[in-house]
């Protein structure tokens, strides 16, 4: 595959992983602290939605098209910048992917409580805990693949 064609794939993708997570992160949180019921069931429906839809192919795509990257390039995969953008995506991921899960119970617990006409339960408070805080961790590590994507510092 063409070398600017391949990049172009790769900045469209992390575009789009990007722009869905703070998106979705940014409903999600903001519903959750209004706590009306079909608000957050709305947006948790949408978010996991969301993930499928756009996050998860992006991931992939990303990971495909920055190996291929690096091996157009003559770069090597476990050295450098590279290195880092690599266990920084995995640290990401193991972020998500817990995140992932709590947003489905989350949905399916809001989903719960709009049809009994009940309050979200208190597990769905200490799920948007961690969910809270996994996101702060993932947030800063992409912040950081973009740069060394960009500088590619000599490390």
């Amino acid at each position: 595959m063409d070398y600017l064609l391949l990049k172009y794939i790769h900045i469209i993708s992390s575009t789009i992983l990007f722009g869905a997570g703070v998106g979705s992160a940014f409903y999600l949180f903001m519903a959750n602290r209004r706590k009306d019921v079909a608000g957050v069931y709305f947006a948790t429906r949408h978010v996991v939605i969301a993930d499928w839809v756009f996050t998860t192919p992006s991931v992939i795509i990303q990971l495909i098209t920055g190996i291929a990257l690096v091996h157009i390039t003559g770069g090597e995969l476990f050295e450098g910048w590279v290195l880092w953008a690599l266990i920084l995506y995995l640290f990401a991921g193991a972020c998500w992917l817990p995140v992932v899960w709590m947003q489905i119970k989350m949905r399916d617990m809001a989903k719960h409580a709009l049809d009994q006409g009940t309050d979200l339960p208190e597990y769905y408070w200490k799920m948007d805990k961690w969910w809270v805080i996994l996101g702060s961790l993932a947030f800063p590590a992409v912040m950081i693949i973009f740069y060394l994507m960009v500088f590619k510092p000599e490390l």
